[in-house]
């Protein structure tokens, strides 16, 4: 079973970059989700499945695995660039040819 070692994306509910530093590891899927057929729940035996383990830097989330004996892939993050603009922006008058 295979880790995955990656820092979120920030929600849509927020505007700032606060609480999105961190790093999560994650374990994929070791068996296949079933249906119950009473509730119709879907329901799995796999329960590390359900363990997200977040952590302060990707050297520490690496360090944990290989303690562990964990197999694991690290996915880097996308480099995000900001380009500054202000509102008066929005009506200066620009010559376009």
């Amino acid at each position: 079973m295979t880790a995955r070692i990656y820092q979120p994306a920030k929600t849509a509910m927020q505007s700032g970059r606060a609480k999105a530093h961190h790093w999560v590891l994650d374990f994929e899927q070791a068996e296949a989700k079933r249906r119950d057929p009473l509730m119709g729940w879907t329901s799995s035996g796999d329960t590390r499945q359900q363990l997200r383990l977040e952590f302060e830097s990707r050297e520490e989330a690496i360090a944990y695995a290989e303690r562990n004996g964990v197999p694991y892939t690290v996915q880097e993050p996308k480099a995000r660039t900001v380009t500054p603009k202000s509102y008066a922006d929005n009506f200066a008058w620009k010559q376009t040819r």
